[in-house]
């Protein structure tokens, strides 16, 4: 019987295993393909079929400079003791590599590279929910090839930040500078990188609602229009402070903003330092975590 790519394709789904491992069961099953699923237990392949649905939200954030190739990816797993282990925190470190070395599309494209060590990086997961005995799941990844990449990690990877500069100076001067920027944005998460990104939906929300808080102020309501147009003007100035990082107090030294001390640190070691972009990954953030009941898990097994 002629195993078609269709076959293949609702097997990896039912399963979960790699596309060469379902071609060759399918093959050996005949066709069958409740038996080519018992062939991939059998050999302990599709051991993560049950485990796939379960909700990974911990895991680790990483990010890394590699080969002048900045990297952040995101890699989840079920539970935050997991996240500490060796197994898993080389398999995320392994991941970022062949992201650098390769610099994938998308997910997919990602998931269908060599890992390094004779499987794809799809397998390798797959070995490490073997090995782990939970879901593990890359979620996301981003890279920089171009100006120079910053990187940094927050709480052994709660938190990974890379920062990405144009600079006429070595990665080396810059690297104490990139590294205060991505505390920066560890911290305090900002909403845009500069006042210029913010769009004018979001500006004019933010006018209404200012207006809204004036209106509702009887010390406020009843002064003159052009009066108000001026406060709303100096509280979108705070807004920018608040919600964009280069407009915010640096949190070292908070007679600056962190424009002036980007501005400032260039100056002093002779060069050039602009900030270009960044990417902010907290592990398991929208990810809707399961919350236990345990009082009604134990009264569902006891049959009350």
């Amino acid at each position: 019987m002629a195993i078609t790519a269709k076959d293949v394709q609702a097997l990896r789904e039912m399963t979960g295993v790699g596309m060469m491992d379902c071609k060759k069961a399918l093959t050996e099953a005949e066709g069958d393909m409740d038996k080519a699923v018992e062939i991939l237990r059998e050999k302990g392949l599709a051991a993560s079929q049950k485990k796939a649905g379960r909700i990974a939200a911990e895991g680790m954030a990483y990010a890394a400079v590699i080969d002048g190739v900045g990297v952040v990816v995101e890699v989840n797993a079920e539970t935050d003791f997991v996240g500490k282990n060796e197994k898993f925190v080389d398999f995320v470190k392994g991941v970022a590599a062949v992201v650098a070395k390769e610099k994938p599309a998308d997910l997919d494209a990602l998931m269908a590279l060599p890992f390094g060590n004779g499987r794809t990086v799809q397998e390798e997961q797959q070995e490490m929910v073997l090995v782990i005995g939970e879901n593990i799941k890359v979620r996301r990844f981003a890279f920089y090839t171009d100006g120079v990449s910053v990187a940094y990690v927050h709480a052994g990877g709660k938190i990974g930040v890379l920062v990405n500069l144009e600079t006429s100076l070595s990665a080396e001067q810059v690297e104490a500078v990139g590294k205060d920027v991505a505390m920066q944005i560890a911290a305090l998460n900002p909403r845009f990188w500069d006042k210029s990104q913010v769009d004018q939906a979001t500006l004019d929300e933010e006018k209404k609602i200012m207006l809204v808080q004036m209106a509702n102020d009887p010390k406020m309501a009843s002064k003159p229009e052009k009066v108000k147009e001026g406060i709303v003007a100096g509280k979108l100035g705070k807004f920018y402070k608040e919600n964009c990082l280069l407009q915010q107090e640096f949190v070292k030294d908070n007679s600056m903003d962190v424009a002036k001390y980007i501005e400032t640190s260039a100056k002093a070691l002779g060069g050039t330092i602009t900030f270009k972009d960044a990417v902010r990954f907290e592990k398991g953030e929208g990810i809707e975590k399961k919350q236990e009941n345990f009082a009604e898990e134990i009264a569902k097994q006891l049959g009350k």
